[in-house]
């Protein structure tokens, strides 16, 4: 495939998702008849996009197959004839679960393990749905709400001895004597294991003191919040034992594998290793496996590294990935600036958030219109190619590290 081509995507309608974010980026009626929460554009086998190709609507994980070197470049032998990323327009309107990923070789032996006990792929007690990790990006396209990585002990330590009843203070004096990760992960199992009769009167009366707070932290507001909507849970202290950062429009986070972390609101571009493998721990309804969480997480204090694009030409910023699988970049054009891409490069989605591009071969010939909520897929053997318009895009692609068509 040497064309670039369009494409259409499908929405997925978790119910803590927004009934405007989606439908309004992408043209359609809003509100929308039910929530909204992800758009996905890619290639993954739970509901791959389709491309617009030789003048019908194709998978792409079929047209993958069917041409792995002309769309994926030299990346084909790398990644074993797979798109590695995935791209989502994400917009929450409720928090989503706090959760975390795991590492690839994890996900490889939970996926086979789960294989072998004979569950379903679309079992609601299925943990591992691939054998792929998922190392995620997180980017603002509206004020962004988020809970990554646990905050050092003595700010978790200085949170919750504001708001815990006296019956937690022996495993906050364990967490305050062990090392960091030792007593990290003693008070987080202490937290998620206590029965449900202890935690509700714990959580709810930490929530009655939180609420009196609420205006000296924001961490102290979430937690009010939290409870409003999942009274009881465990996760509803989450927001004083992670970081809480605020993401403004453009700025965005990286999340490698084994982070806790949760989404609490906003409308964002995500990038990540193609997979849609989650552990749960809380704020959620869906099913939590906490032995196999305990096994997959990162006990240990994290200091947050809000990511901002990084120059990369007149009409391109790039943001800083640890993955191998993927690189998000943003493109500005307007009248006076054009976007030209290599001849050699590796296959690329592009997504209009804002505005018009206009796609084609360095001479102009054979233009693809991009409006506002609207992608296109660029294969590795179309070679260089040319944007204009007056529009800011999202690029999702390979690191220039990786091998290229």
């Amino acid at each position: 495939m040497k064309t670039i081509a369009r494409m259409q995507n499908t929405i997925q309608p978790y119910a803590w998702g927004s009934r405007t974010a989606i439908a309004e980026l992408c043209g359609e009626p809003s509100p929308a008849a039910e929530p909204q929460a992800e758009l996905w554009i890619g290639a993954h086998p739970k509901a791959p996009s389709r491309v617009r190709f030789h003048g019908r609507w194709v998978p792409l994980t079929e047209l993958i197959a069917a041409d792995p070197e002309g769309i994926l470049g030299g990346a084909a032998a790398r990644f074993h004839g797979e798109l590695p990323y995935l791209l989502k327009v994400l917009a929450a309107d409720r928090p989503l679960s706090i959760q975390a990923h795991p590492s690839r070789a994890q996900a490889r032996e939970g996926f086979a393990r789960e294989n072998r006990l004979k569950i379903p792929l679309d079992a609601p007690q299925r943990n591992y749905r691939d054998a792929n990790h998922k190392p995620e990006c997180i980017c603002a396209l509206t004020s962004f709400w988020a809970l990554s990585g646990f905050r050092a002990i003595p700010e978790i330590l200085a949170r919750l001895s504001q708001v815990l009843p006296p019956q937690a203070a022996g495993a906050l004096q364990e967490l305050a004597r062990g090392d960091a990760g030792d007593g990290l992960k003693r008070f987080f199992v202490w937290l998620m294991t206590l029965p449900a009769a202890r935690r509700r009167p714990l959580v709810a009366t930490a929530a009655g003191q939180a609420a009196a707070l609420a205006d000296r932290d924001p961490a102290f507001d979430w937690v009010r919040r939290l409870q409003g909507e999942y009274p009881g849970d465990a996760g509803v202290l989450a927001p004083l034992m992670l970081n809480l950062v605020q993401l403004a429009p453009g700025e965005a986070l990286f999340l490698p594998a084994g982070e806790l972390h949760a989404y609490l609101e906003g409308v964002g571009i995500e990038l990540m290793a193609n997979s849609d493998n989650v552990l749960r721990g809380g704020l959620t309804p869906k099913h939590v496996d906490l032995p196999e969480l305990l096994r997959v997480l990162t006990f240990a204090e994290r200091k947050i590294e809000v990511l901002r694009p990084v120059p990369a030409g007149p009409c391109e910023g790039r943001y800083a990935s640890r993955a191998e699988e993927f690189q998000l970049a943003v493109l500005s054009v307007d009248d006076k600036h054009t976007y030209s891409a290599p001849a050699r490069r590796s296959v690329e989605i592009l997504l209009c958030v804002e505005g018009e591009g206009r796609l084609g071969d360095p001479a102009g010939v054979g233009e693809v219109a991009l409006r506002r909520g609207q992608s296109a897929l660029i294969p590795a053997a179309a070679g260089a190619y040319r944007l204009s318009g007056a529009g800011r895009l999202y690029k999702a692609g390979l690191p220039e590290a990786a091998p290229l068509g």
